[in-house]
């Protein structure tokens, strides 16, 4: 099964904001690097500036946004900082990696030359997405990891690639809508005949 991913704007932020608050404790921790509040959750959500940087998403089949990567760019020293959060349950599907393969190639298209993660070490998840797509990951000893790739310059390919992949993603999510407007009606529909 392909997982599509769809760039985000800022009218996704509500969408961004349900999905973080949607992670347990843990999760929020692991990528995060520390707790955080609902109040420092809302807060990094309001601030994402969508205009310098790429968020992706991916979408169930009723809308919800159940993966997200935040790809910080920093053009001014060539590199990005990727960041990436699946929910519960819906893990293990190839979104995470997903994510990130959508993220490497927005940077490379943005010729970006290294892309980075930060995380704890014990983000077994990430740790793993860092390793097979790459990365050279190096663990301190207060238990953090950091891991960098270096990208290639874009190409042709690379770009009609990521072009195509959001078109996809777009048209996904409209046949999505369509379907949960269509059962939502059915369901109103059965409601006002029993």
């Amino acid at each position: 099964m392909t997982v599509l991913s769809k760039k985000l704007s800022v009218i996704s932020r509500e969408a961004l904001r349900r999905h973080f608050l949607a992670l347990p404790p843990e999760d929020i921790r692991l990528r995060f690097g520390s707790a955080l509040s609902e109040e420092a959750l809302n807060a990094y959500v309001d601030k994402i500036n969508f205009d310098d940087d790429a968020v992706f998403g991916v979408f169930d089949n009723n809308l919800k946004l159940t993966g997200v990567a935040h790809l910080a760019l920093d053009p001014e020293h060539d590199a990005a900082e990727l960041g990436v959060s699946v929910l519960p349950g819906h893990r293990s599907q190839g979104i995470g990696t997903a994510l990130f393969k959508r993220a490497e190639a927005h940077a490379r298209n943005h010729y970006i030359k290294i892309l980075f993660m930060h995380c704890l070490a014990e983000n077994q998840p990430m740790m793993h997405i860092a390793s097979k797509s790459g990365m050279r990951v190096a663990v301190a000893g207060a238990g953090e990891a950091d891991a960098h790739l270096e990208l290639t310059p874009p190409d042709a390919a690379n770009v009609a690639n990521e072009l195509v992949q959001e078109r996809v993603a777009l048209w996904d999510i409209a046949m999505k809508a369509q379907f949960l407007s269509a059962k939502q009606i059915a369901q109103a529909m059965a409601g006002k005949t029993s």
